[in-house]
């Protein structure tokens, strides 16, 4: 069961019971430990305790924003941040793929032969993408966040990038949301659980 105002999987008992034949039907009057809402729901076993519930709720398997696969051509370029100036340089680009995009990040493919491995695995690393989307280019400053070395039969290999944006300009920010919009329009998102 889940609280219906935050969806929070951390419920107990509440503290004022239902009449004496709705309790034997199983309504009882429930509490949410995260946000406090108080709901009646149906507990016909009696699996909720009128102590709080201690589990710990996993956050690493939600999305802050919906995801949608895409198969965009990309230029990827390593960025390089000076300390002194706090400027960014870049190198010379390497094609590759946008396999999905967000409003918060992206994931990128690309075989990475320009690239040395030491580059892309560096902490912090920043990448500068441009991004045909349908609705026109993007440019951003990306910050990896994760990344895949897979190779294939004949020995290729090639990196699947995840990243979430550092740095985009606002006309940028507005085309990548007018093209997240019309997409959530063909794709309703479906929340499953």
């Amino acid at each position: 069961m889940r609280c219906p105002r935050c969806n929070s999987q951390r419920i107990q008992r509440g503290y004022d019971d239902p009449p004496l034949p709705l309790r034997f039907l199983g309504l009882r009057q429930l509490l949410c430990n995260k946000c406090g809402f108080e709901f009646r729901g149906l507990d016909p076993l009696g699996r909720f305790e009128r102590t709080p519930s201690l589990e710990i709720e996993a956050l690493n398997g939600r999305r802050g924003a919906p995801r949608y696969t895409v198969h965009f051509p990309a230029m990827i370029h390593l960025a390089n941040k000076d300390p002194d100036t706090e400027k960014i340089t870049w190198s010379e680009p390497s094609r590759g793929h946008c396999e999905s995009i967000s409003k918060l990040g992206l994931t990128l493919s690309f075989v990475g032969t320009r690239f040395p491995e030491e580059e892309i695995c560096r902490p912090e690393r920043l990448l500068f993408v441009t991004i045909d989307l349908s609705n026109g280019p993007i440019s951003a400053v990306v910050s990896v966040v994760s990344r895949d070395r897979q190779v294939n039969d004949q020995g290729i290999g090639k990196w699947l990038i995840g990243a979430s944006f550092f740095n985009i300009s606002e006309n940028d920010t507005a085309r990548l949301t007018a093209y997240l919009d019309k997409r959530a329009e063909a794709e309703p998102v479906i929340i499953v659980d």
